[in-house]
């Protein structure tokens, strides 16, 4: 389906190697190119917008409902399957029941909590418990996900002492299994955080008092604490009046809290930066008596989209092309003082770390290359040193463009980069996918397998990895009848 006709006629989101796909189809024992390696066993996951029907108002990017793409690999073969997110708010727009729309209508504030918008769980997916857990960025109810099948479970509340909503970047600790948590208020001076055990359980729920409403994207998690973010990024006086999806940039510095985990929020240590806003982290860890974030730091995209080319979405497409450069945060908790330094000047965004060392001091990470132009497209993959600032890049064929990618450690690993980075690209030309298995030591050789996949994959958000012993992997259970 390519949705970008009637009001959506300009909006480039819906085009291309953006429009979505409404067929969910299975592939088995995919063809490959090259050869995948046979200590590579597990689930590459990526969640991303994909409106099921063609929207009849104006249509923003991350509005679409959620559709998760997956690959199982093991013994050197593929399996391939896509499903929609079944969020309840899909399964009342399929009934004509639904009662809220996208951000650039007004919001519902009947409903409860930050689900005053349609709720589409479209944006990340994490494993916690044996499962996959499709989030949405405005904060949401965590969809449930079968790791076999996609077949989505429930919408869970955790036997309903889930307090709130969980925002889209939570995290689970390699190490304890519990996901920590946070979610934010659209129109209240707080946002809270806190942890489900790796048996479901509410561990820790708090509370951290704010100047005013924020709008956070991410949060950072070590092995002792969380880092906050309260960014210059609000909503304008007349939106929260009217409940409408209007920001503006304010003058105030940009504050980062560190909580004890397991604390109240009322103890966050809060640290004033020059203002500028955060979309992703790379990963912090504790070092002594200070706790290190590495992150994203958006910079000016220099852009001015062209209302000739993209009539009255100019200003979305502008918002959307992020521009950003990987910074390292040194909060001293004993001093007070916190330093900031750039890694490099590359343009990168979507960092992923090894997730066995989520909160713990990495060397590595793994991000995405913005190409040049208005919209949102990776052109490669670099593999970021995180103690020199030095990258090295895996760049894609001119016009095929990648996903979010995932670190697959490879069996028997002994290192934290001894594995496997996993990437779906697809070429806007041809509308061809294919899913790339690249040697993480070796990241900018050919890949080692490229994999046709059934259909085009849209451009989309964010992915994961599992380990095949995380999720009871069963390729069998998840096979298409014969």
């Amino acid at each position: 389906m390519d949705g970008g006709g009637g009001v959506n006629a300009m909006n480039p989101y819906l085009a291309g190697p953006y429009a979505p796909v409404t067929t969910e189809v299975e592939g088995v024992d995919l063809p490959v190119i090259g050869e995948v390696p046979r200590d590579l066993r597990g689930l590459y996951v990526r969640n991303g917008p994909n409106p099921e029907r063609a929207p009849g108002a104006p249509h923003h990017w991350f509005d679409g409902d959620g559709m998760l793409h997956a690959l199982w690999f093991e013994n050197g073969k593929v399996r391939y399957r896509n499903r929609y997110v079944g969020t309840p708010d899909l399964a009342a727009e399929r009934a004509g029941a639904l009662d809220a729309a996208g951000i650039f209508t007004p919001a519902n504030r009947s409903r409860a909590g930050n689900r005053v918008y349609k709720d589409t769980a479209n944006t990340d997916v994490i494993v916690h418990g044996g499962k996959l857990y499709a989030l949405w960025y405005i904060s949401g109810v965590p969809i449930a996900v079968d790791p076999n099948t996609l077949e989505t479970i429930r919408a869970d509340t955790f036997s309903g002492k889930l307090p709130r909503n969980m925002s889209a970047h939570s995290k689970t600790d390699p190490e304890t299994g519990e996901l920590v948590f946070f979610d934010y208020a659209l129109y209240e001076p707080w946002m809270s955080v806190g942890a489900i055990s790796a048996a479901g359980t509410l561990d820790w729920f708090t509370q951290v008092p704010l100047p005013g409403p924020r709008l956070p994207h991410d949060m950072g998690l070590t092995a002792k604490h969380v880092v906050l973010m309260d960014l210059p990024v609000v909503f304008t006086d007349a939106a929260i009046r009217r409940g409408t999806w209007n920001i503006r940039t304010a003058d105030q510095p940009t504050r980062f809290g560190v909580l004890a985990r397991g604390a109240s929020g009322e103890t966050t240590r809060w640290f004033d930066v020059p203002s500028c806003y955060v979309y992703h982290v790379i990963n912090a860890w504790d070092d002594g008596d200070a706790v290190v974030m590495a992150a994203c730091k958006m910079v000016p995209n220099g852009l001015n989209p062209d209302p000739a080319l993209y009539g009255a979405f100019a200003p979305m497409v502008g918002v959307l092309a992020l521009h950003a450069v990987p910074i390292l945060w040194r909060f001293d908790l004993k001093t007070g003082a916190v330093t900031e330094t750039q890694l490099n000047d590359r343009i990168t965004e979507f960092p992923v770390v090894n997730l066995d060392k989520t909160g713990r001091r990495t060397k590595h990470g793994y991000l995405v290359s913005m190409a040049p132009g208005d919209l949102q497209k990776f052109d490669a993959l670099t593999k970021l040193d995180l103690e020199t600032g030095r990258d090295v890049a895996h760049v894609f064929p001119k016009g095929v463009y990648g996903s979010e990618p995932a670190f697959a450690p490879r069996e028997g690993a002994t290192a934290e980069d001894d594995g496997y980075v996993i990437t779906i690209v697809t070429e806007e030309a041809t509308g061809k996918s294919e899913a790339l298995v690249i040697d993480a030591r070796n990241f900018d050789a050919p890949p080692l397998a490229r994999i046709a996949l059934p259909q085009r994959v849209p451009l989309g958000f964010h992915a994961t990895w599992a380990r095949a012993d995380q999720i009871g992997q069963d390729l069998q259970r998840g096979r298409p009848a014969a």
